[in-house]
């Protein structure tokens, strides 16, 4: 089912095929890597509808690249069988890393709600009145004492205000599970996972910024 990470298989000569396979938003593509077996890669990419509870806010907000251990943070689908062992699937990749996924998730989202004055990356250049920060524990599959695993994303997020100073903090943790064990089922369980948590983070960073963020811009 799985098998240690060594290394990272070469990508050389697949950059085209790969962009087709997002351009087409596939589920999974396949791939070679070099003389390495066939790899399939996968890409959840969860669409979150704004909830109209979720306040609406004249501030502006930039977010900041996840951080996460770079275990976690590779292309490499990350599963637990056990406690305390931590594997890769065979034959399997992201098309970008959890990071990335959560980063463009959390941003798309914002964005598509309308709720907020401007959202846009760090480093992007807007004047932000807060920045969100995240820090990724845990985004693998896994196994507790069953035959199929579950999709696992724990995350810490903290809105820092102008100051430099953390205005609110909070741990999100998802699951959902796999509706059986093949790699397809699972990669389709993480896109379940980062929709929670999106939709989680998202109308948390809007109702936590209410006071400290808002305060920011009318200080600026």
């Amino acid at each position: 089912m799985t098998t240690p990470r060594t290394h990272r298989p070469s990508t050389a000569g697949v950059p085209a095929l790969l962009a087709a396979c997002l351009a087409t938003a596939v589920a999974g593509c396949a791939i070679l890597g070099g003389e390495k077996s066939p790899v399939t890669v996968y890409a959840p990419e969860p669409r979150v509808p704004a909830d109209p509870a979720w306040p609406q806010a004249d501030w502006q907000l930039a977010i900041a690249r996840p951080q996460a251990t770079r275990m976690l943070d590779g292309l490499r689908i990350a599963v637990r069988p056990t406690p305390g062992e931590l594997q890769v699937y065979k034959g399997a990749s992201w098309a970008k890393s959890p990071g990335e996924q959560l980063e463009d998730a959390i941003l798309r989202t914002l964005e598509d709600s309308g709720k907020l004055r401007a959202v846009a990356r760090q480093g992007s250049g807007i004047a932000a009145d807060c920045t969100l920060l995240t820090d990724l524990r845990h985004y693998e599959a896994v196994y507790a004492g069953g035959a199929v695993p579950s999709a696992v994303i724990e995350l810490n997020a903290k809105l820092l205000s102008t100051d430099d100073q953390v205005s609110a903090s909070r741990t999100f943790h998802e699951e959902a599970p796999a509706a059986t064990a093949a790699t397809a089922d699972v990669a389709a369980a993480f896109g379940q996972a980062l929709a929670r948590v999106t939709a989680d983070v998202s109308g948390w960073t809007l109702a936590a910024g209410a006071q400290t963020c808002h305060a920011a811009k009318t200080g600026r």
